[in-house]
């Protein structure tokens, strides 16, 4: 995969597979049409890339789903395939092929968006660097929890809302949705399995057990439902719960379809990409509000590093020699104890502490000079950008030594 080299390519180019292979480049000319227009409005060239992530972020807040998010899906194609690509190669088997992989994470591309906070002044590539990979991660430990529960322990698990969820996704009418609720309520009251909490394979009741749920079902109906319909006998009532285990699976992981697919009547030339709304024209303000983002972003991103480098010269020497050999060597806590001979919870615990430690730093700073409220949210947010930094810094630190 040969690497993009100009801003039209980055922001308007998506990445075509062969197989499991990331192959060539291909143009989407709808978002080729709309970066050109807005670059001949400019009154003089811009092709720093900071200043086009600052200015299409603009325009996504203003218009989330307007053609900003076409650009930002094309230009974080890379990061995505790299952060996919490092997680399944040390797979010792999946059911996806990378590509497959690969599109079932940049879809997450507005949770990146949603995110990112352009005022703290980090780079939006590391920060969705980050957010694929464990966006990523969680489908794959959700996707397995899925997959190898049987219907019944699925069933079990299930909460109300994700089951209507499920079945609207289907199309299933309310009337029906009701009375397969019905159902699965009956089910959990009466189920009582004599295998360990939490087993993954729960297996099918027993008849007595169907007898008894569809009775309760029967008896319920009346009160329940607003179309009580007929008694159900129950193996209709086994067949209602199979079909909502079914949905629920398709709705949690649905089959993946390539924005490139061709639609409508054969040989149209239309694609999925065509159909996305033309976002219209952006004002001149916006183009100013983007080159003041960018120009404060840099002044903070340089104060940022030096908060974090001023408190890195604070570590004791253990410390500083834990971090580095976890960041710049690359190695498991496993190793480091082996190296240190020092047991690997208490790598671990130092690691821990030590990370702590320059959260609090970068907090406070940001509290003090960017007066930003601390919450949960800004603190995992702020958590993640310290960890990309880390690996950022001592990544460059090594590549200069070397």
């Amino acid at each position: 995969m040969r690497s993009r080299q100009n801003i039209t390519e980055q922001f308007t180019t998506f990445l075509q597979f062969d197989t499991d292979k990331a192959i060539s480049w291909e143009v989407d000319a709808r978002l080729h049409r709309n970066l050109i227009n807005c670059q001949t409005r400019l009154s003089q060239p811009e092709n720093s890339e900071s200043f086009w992530v600052c200015y299409w972020y603009k325009v996504w807040q203003e218009k989330p789903d307007g053609l900003a998010r076409g650009h930002f899906s094309a230009y974080l194609q890379e990061v995505c395939y790299w952060a996919v690509h490092k997680i399944v190669t040390n797979l010792s088997s999946t059911q996806h092929t990378l590509s497959d992989c690969f599109q079932m994470v940049i879809i997450r591309v507005d949770k990146v968006l949603k995110g990112f906070k352009p005022n703290l002044n980090f780079n939006l590539k590391n920060y969705a660097s980050a957010i694929f990979s464990s966006e990523f991660k969680e489908m794959l430990r959700s996707q397995n929890e899925i997959d190898i529960c049987t219907n019944w322990r699925l069933l079990r698990k299930l909460t109300q809302k994700r089951l209507v969820e499920s079945l609207q996704n289907q199309g299933i009418h309310e009337d029906v949705i009701q009375r397969y609720v019905l159902a699965w309520k009956c089910y959990q009251a009466l189920y009582a399995p004599k295998q360990i909490v939490g087993t993954r394979k729960l297996s099918r009741p027993d008849d007595a057990t169907w007898t008894a749920i569809a009775q309760l079902y029967n008896f319920q109906r009346q009160t329940q439902l607003s179309q009580p319909g007929p008694e159900c006998s129950r193996e209709t009532i086994e067949k209602w719960l199979i079909i909502s285990a079914q949905a629920v699976r398709d709705y949690l992981y649905p089959n993946m379809i390539s924005l490139n697919v061709s639609v409508g009547e054969e040989n149209s030339g239309d694609e999925y990409i065509d159909i996305v709304p033309q976002l219209k024209q952006e004002s001149l303000m916006t183009e100013i509000l983007a080159q003041e983002e960018l120009l404060d972003r840099q002044s903070q991103q340089a104060q940022i590093s030096n908060v974090l480098v001023t408190a890195l010269t604070e570590l004791d020497p253990e410390a500083h020699n834990i971090i580095q050999l976890y960041y710049r060597e690359g190695l498991t806590q496993q190793q480091i104890a082996q190296q240190l001979g020092i047991k690997q919870y208490t790598i671990s615990r130092r690691l821990a502490k030590v990370k702590d430690f320059l959260l609090l730093k970068l907090v406070t700073w940001s509290q003090q000079s960017l007066h930003i409220s601390l919450n949960s949210l800004v603190l995992n947010y702020v958590s993640t950008i310290l960890e990309e930094w880390l690996q950022t810094y001592y990544h460059r630190s090594l590549s200069e030594s070397q």
